[in-house]
């Protein structure tokens, strides 16, 4: 990738990035990636140990200013051309780097690693796969605790600390539960609401587990629903088995989204469906490939992916399901997260709507 860019080095500073080529997690840390040898990564003091033990493959600089010191390293190298993360670097960042960089030139190197990671080592898959059961199980151990008067961030809380119980390092992202009106908001943020007999509720929340993250969406009634609420469940089961049918090594990504999004805009809900049909999971929550309209792209063996179709109604409800599978050649997709009751009944995002 380096010698492509006729560059002596490139500078990776995203930290995910980071973490993928060195083993090193860490809030504060660059790495300079030369065309040829060992890489040179730079942290400071609070992750030293770390480094010396996760990245025993890089030399290592311990310095606060870890961008500063790898620019400073360039000089003393004797590099001429050095490539960057431009989409991760503020412009305050950037000027700084030209600035002390010199006679060093610094040109763009795009998303080449996040490329790299999309495709995932049996080691990922088997950690990503870790993430996705801890989440499904926390879920179905929560099930009988949901009654109504239950707080929304309540609940939210009850799943975050399920989840941390079954050996989840944190949360994924914030989990979001959006009981009635609410879930017409697709990324809608707990509040005290109190859960109510005839609401449905959108719970989307996942697991990182060893950095990696997964990303499960169910949505349940409290109480009989209604008939509109069970047409619209349906509709987006069936759009979510349309979407994870058309998952396959060399299917295009907009295709994909088609799939699912064709069917709910032939029922009348197009405008009610604007986001994209899914993305990439791994060392961050939303990664490369992204599935949705105006995308491009085909999809590769090994990639993990969410598909997440959605019908929103503005002052009524919404329906969201939501599963991570793995593109597998010759096989289309393996799904990664389930949902298990205590009673064993696998419930699966292509089942009948799950009423409490």
């Amino acid at each position: 990738m380096v010698a492509a860019l006729d560059a002596d080095a490139v500078l990776v500073t995203h930290g995910p990035n980071v973490r993928y080529l060195t083993g090193l997690a860490s809030s504060n840390a660059a790495l300079l990636l030369p065309a040829e040898g060992a890489g040179i990564l730079a942290t400071d003091s609070r992750y030293a140990l770390a480094a010396q033990r996760d990245a025993a493959n890089t030399e290592l600089i311990v310095d606060r200013y870890a961008e500063a010191a790898l620019t400073a390293e360039m000089a003393r190298r004797g590099m001429r051309k050095v490539a960057f993360e431009a989409h991760e670097m503020t412009v305050d960042r950037h000027c700084e780097l030209v600035r002390a960089a010199g006679a060093v030139t610094i040109v763009p190197f795009g998303r080449k690693i996040e490329a790299l990671r999309s495709v995932k080592d049996a080691a990922e898959l088997e950690l990503l796969a870790a993430a996705c059961r801890i989440t499904a199980q926390a879920l179905a151990d929560i099930l009988p605790q949901i009654r109504p008067g239950m707080a929304e961030r309540s609940l939210a809380a009850v799943l975050d600390y399920r989840m941390a119980q079954l050996g989840a390092d944190r949360p994924a992202f914030e989990t979001i539960v959006a009981s009635g009106p609410n879930g017409a908001i697709p990324h809608h943020s707990p509040t005290g609401r109190p859960l109510r007999r005839g609401d449905l509720v959108t719970i989307d929340f996942g697991a990182q587990y060893a950095g990696y993250h997964a990303d499960m969406t169910r949505t349940i009634a409290v109480g009989e629903p209604a008939g509109w609420q069970r047409d619209v469940y349906d509709l987006v089961a069936d759009a979510q088995r349309a979407g994870i049918e058309a998952l396959a090594v060399g299917a295009d990504v907009g295709d994909v989204d088609a799939a699912a999004r064709d069917l709910i805009a032939a029922a009348g809900h197009g405008e009610h469906f604007q986001h994209g049909l899914g993305h990439g999971v791994g060392l961050e929550i939303h990664e490369a490939p992204m599935l949705g309209y105006g995308r491009t792209g085909k999809l590769t063996d090994r990639v993990p992916v969410t598909v997440e179709p959605g019908v929103y109604l503005p002052g009524k409800g919404g329906v969201r399901i939501e599963d991570v599978l793995v593109v597998t050649a010759g096989t289309g997709a393996r799904a990664l997260t389930s949902l298990a009751q205590p009673s064993t009944t696998v419930i699966s995002a292509n089942s009948e709507l799950l009423v409490l």
